[in-house]
């Protein structure tokens, strides 16, 4: 029986991939007044996070470009970054496979402690796969949220 909690990843991911599908690299890349970031760091940002939750924590490699910390890290910013974005195609294209690895590496292995436990920002403490995992679908909505109120301001055309 599969796991709810990939399940809800799932469920949660194919929100975001929906969202964000249709946007071209142009629009991807516009940074509202007011705001810190775009759609793409966005992206980048849930796909690092999840990635480094799932695996970094673990000591395994990471299925990412390596110059993604850089882009997608906590406290990046673009206007900051001189580096080139990833392409829309490429950013959904990592997106869509994430979960599916993860839950094939943690099938049976949720209830496991990680190498590197770790602390949120907010105090939340974190040691076991499962709890990495379900952080990261509360840290996935907010980005979701982010990324809506992006595309509501740079363009009217998508149905948000």
């Amino acid at each position: 029986m599969r796991a709810y909690l990939f399940e809800h990843l799932e469920f949660v991911r194919t929100q975001t991939l929906n969202l964000v599908r249709d946007v071209p690299d142009d629009i991807a890349e516009m940074i509202p007044s007011g705001m810190n970031n775009h759609v793409k760091w966005n992206m980048g940002h849930v796909l690092f996070t999840m990635e480094r939750f799932a695996f970094g924590v673990n000591g395994e490699t990471m299925n990412l470009p390596g110059h993604y910390t850089e882009l997608f890290q906590s406290g990046s910013k673009p206007r900051e970054i001189r580096a080139s974005w990833p392409s829309m195609h490429e950013l959904l294209r990592l997106l869509e496979g994430q979960v599916h690895r993860i839950e094939h590496r943690y099938r049976a292995h949720l209830h496991d402690t990680v190498l590197s436990p770790y602390t949120t920002s907010k105090g939340l403490k974190l040691t076991r796969v499962e709890e990495f995992l379900g952080f990261c679908l509360y840290h996935e909505g907010m980005h979701f949220d982010k990324m809506k109120s992006i595309l509501s301001q740079n363009i009217q055309k998508f149905d948000i």
